[in-house]
């Protein structure tokens, strides 16, 4: 493993509501130095779940995303609150996303985004023993609930409008998971 760099500046660079930017002035150990700039992520976390309604069904929400400025199909999913468990965060998303709760909450992986820019990690879960439950959310409109049946899971990745990353490295991750059982 190479060394990492040695960091000789941090200066927070941006702010905003949702965002801190950092610059941070690296110098490696073949003495080259760059400066970089990176998100500050709330090290909380998020979560990213894939609700099993039975056997043969998923569930997926469709909201806007102010990025793409456009209704996205993707897995529920959230930040975690404060003093809130990575399991409470899973239950409480699925409440307030799709009305349900889960009896079975099982961990696949973490992942990054992009982590050359941002530290921030979600944890995939996997919902299953799912029961009618719902929250208040904070979404600034009702968001709609779309089942999708897993054998039918290359036509999602065929959806245009199910395009972010992170929800199409689930549906891989629960393809594998469901072939090895």
């Amino acid at each position: 493993m190479p060394q990492k760099p040695e960091i000789l500046k941090r200066k927070i660079v941006a702010t905003s509501q949702l965002f801190r930017i950092e610059e941070i002035h690296l110098k490696f150990s073949n003495g080259n130095e760059r400066i970089f700039e990176r998100m500050i992520s709330s090290r909380r976390g998020a979560v990213m779940i894939i609700p099993l309604l039975d056997a043969d069904t998923i569930l997926l929400v469709r909201e806007y995303a102010a990025g793409t400025d456009r209704y996205e199909l993707a897995f529920p999913k959230g930040l975690v609150d404060e003093g809130e468990t990575l399991e409470e965060a899973v239950n409480r998303e699925l409440q307030e996303e799709i009305g349900y709760g889960s009896a079975n909450i099982q961990f696949i992986r973490s992942m990054t985004s992009a982590p050359g820019y941002w530290g921030g990690k979600a944890s995939v879960f996997l919902a299953r023993d799912l029961y009618p439950a719902s929250l208040e959310g904070d979404e600034p409109e009702p968001l709609e609930v779309v089942p999708w049946k897993l054998n039918n899971y290359q036509a999602l990745l065929q959806e245009e409008n199910f395009s972010e990353a992170r929800s199409v490295a689930a549906l891989y991750l629960l393809r594998d998971l469901l072939n090895e059982h």
